[in-house]
């Protein structure tokens, strides 16, 4: 990549043809006309690909993410015009690079909370805060209550849950505020029931320390629902209480689409896929969460597309993934048998510009996070994993292992028994001491202090760990697409100029145990909602 390019290439396993045009593209800037030459020519070799694919390229495609942000609301999340414009973008750019280039529909449950405020009116007067003292949940309806007259709902709660039955009801006063205990059954249950029989509002007092951080599971119920801690919700339960409550909110079905772009390769049965969700939280314009992958898909699908590889290679941007890997969940299920048993292995690019960043590659071999219960790690994960370490080692840039935890765009693959890899520069945990002198940065900060937040903006970007994640993305592409002998057998021929092959058990880069020096890396990626009961 070229905006500065600090590359210092080591040649593994080139042959000297591959090796030379290699070492040619180090510390040497783009020329003008670069761009318009990379477009014109076949980039099968790793060191045209990763000559074209440039780190000006990336941040274009960033820099119209940003401004689509800004002119809808500060956000592209699904379901908004931010996001549809996005689509727009992406959709373009492939098809005007001659991508074939398909959108995939479907319905997904949108939900944004505005606002809302509760208080106290009788018998004592009472301000209470958001996140503290009450939570609405998840899919709650919209609405205002007006002085409304507290109702408890078979408290003490009985074996069978309060509010789980239409019968804990009866004789409930229509017009007042349905007070009911957790347990028992899902919250939307009780919501539901309450909302049948009459009630202007649901609170749902937790029935363990703490405040109710809940979901309705689904859009539904229309009227407002809040949790409280359970000391408050024993004080709303005396007789005479009375409430203000208010939420503005959104809670419905709506649309959203998948991206998908194919490059045909000569043969059509290996397909070689790679992904980005393209979607942000509705709280910011999600530059790095995930502008940044899906930016480098875009940048690396424009410069493939003279190249003819042996392996058809599918590029797909996901709708949805903040509400729940939706998106990807949709695309994979949706697939008859025969067309899942075509891919060949998916590779996931979310979050790889993380200001804070670290080098993290999923831990295919599971040598540092045992594959989590129920979900194994299909064979051939460990050798996409290496193609990546190839690629950091072939660098000199330090790198280490990130568990599959399910938070990101590959479960659905895995599920589905599809090697899956992929890279990852870092959330919301904290950067360890160990880690800065490997990559720089600074101990005891997130990897992403904007991650979820409007400052996930242009100006939340790692330009360092863009420009080398960008490469990498491209080596691992255009290697696989020519070639997936080491994931699945399927042999093929490799890449013009060779590729990088070390011993995976002969490592320099990679990060050790004693590294680590008892703690540090990274076990997550991203936090999504779950029903609670």
């Amino acid at each position: 990549m070229t905006r500065t390019d600090s590359r210092r290439a080591r040649m593994v396993a080139l042959g000297a043809a591959g090796a030379m045009a290699l070492a040619g593209t180090v510390a040497v800037a783009a020329p003008a006309g670069a761009a318009q030459a990379c477009e014109q020519r076949t980039n099968n070799t790793v060191a045209k690909l990763t000559d074209c694919v440039t780190l000006d390229g990336v941040m274009e495609h960033l820099e119209a993410f940003q401004g689509i942000a800004e002119d809808n609301g500060g956000n592209r999340a699904s379901g908004t015009p931010g996001y549809d414009a996005s689509v727009d973008y992406v959709e373009q750019r492939l098809k005007g690079a001659g991508w074939s280039v398909t959108t995939q529909s479907f319905d997904f449950p949108f939900f944004e909370l505005r606002s809302s405020s509760f208080n106290r009116v009788t018998p004592t007067a009472t301000t209470y805060t958001v996140g503290t003292d009450y939570t609405p949940m998840t899919y709650t309806g919209a609405g205002t209550v007006d002085n409304g007259a507290v109702s408890p709902v078979d408290l003490p709660a009985t074996e069978l849950g309060s509010g789980c039955e239409a019968t804990d009801f009866t004789g409930f006063t229509s017009g007042s505020v349905a007070l009911v205990q957790r347990g028992g059954c899902a919250f939307g249950v009780k919501a539901q029931n309450a909302e049948t029989a009459g009630a202007s509002a649901v609170i749902v007092s937790n029935n363990a320390e703490g405040p109710v951080n809940g979901t309705l599971g689904a859009p539904g119920v229309g009227i407002p629902v809040i949790g409280v801690p359970t000391a408050l919700g024993q004080e709303l339960a005396a007789a005479g209480t009375t409430v203000n409550l208010a939420v503005d909110s959104t809670s419905e079905t709506r649309t959203t689409e998948n991206v998908i772009a194919e490059l045909p390769g000569r043969t059509s049965d290996n397909v070689v896929m790679a992904g980005a969700h393209l979607d942000s939280v509705l709280q910011g314009p999600g530059i790095n969460d995930n502008g940044s992958g899906s930016a480098a898909l875009v940048e690396v699908a424009e410069n493939l597309t003279e190249v003819k590889p042996e392996n058809t290679v599918r590029f797909a941007w996901w709708g949805a993934e903040e509400l729940g890997l939706l998106g990807s969940n949709h695309y994979v299920s949706t697939l008859p048998q025969a067309e899942k048993d075509r891919i060949g292995l998916y590779l996931n690019f979310d979050m790889v510009g993380s200001p804070n960043f670290a080098r993290f590659i999923y831990d295919g071999d599971q040598s540092d996070f045992p594959a989590p219960t129920g979900t194994p790690v299909p064979a051939g994960s460990d050798q996409i994993e290496y193609v990546l370490e190839d690629y950091y080692e072939a660098q000199d840039l330090w790198y280490e292992g990130t568990e599959f935890s399910g938070r990101s765009d590959y479960q659905a693959f895995i599920r589905a028994g599809i090697p899956s890899g992929g890279l990852f520069t870092g959330a919301e945990v904290l950067k360890q001491e160990y880690q800065v002198p490997l990559y720089g940065g600074t101990a005891g900060v997130a990897y992403d202090a904007n991650y979820h937040q409007a400052g996930d903006d242009i100006g939340n970007i790692s330009e360092t760990a863009l420009d080398q994640n960008s490469d990498a993305i491209a080596y691992a592409v255009l290697t696989l697409s020519y070639d997936t002998a080491r994931v699945n057998g399927d042999t093929g021929t490799p890449v013009p100029g060779g590729t990088f092959e070390e011993d995976p058990t002969d490592r320099q880069f990679r990060v050790t145990a004693e590294q680590k020096a008892g703690g540090g890396g990274l076990s997550s990626d991203h936090d999504h909602d779950g029903d609670e009961i």
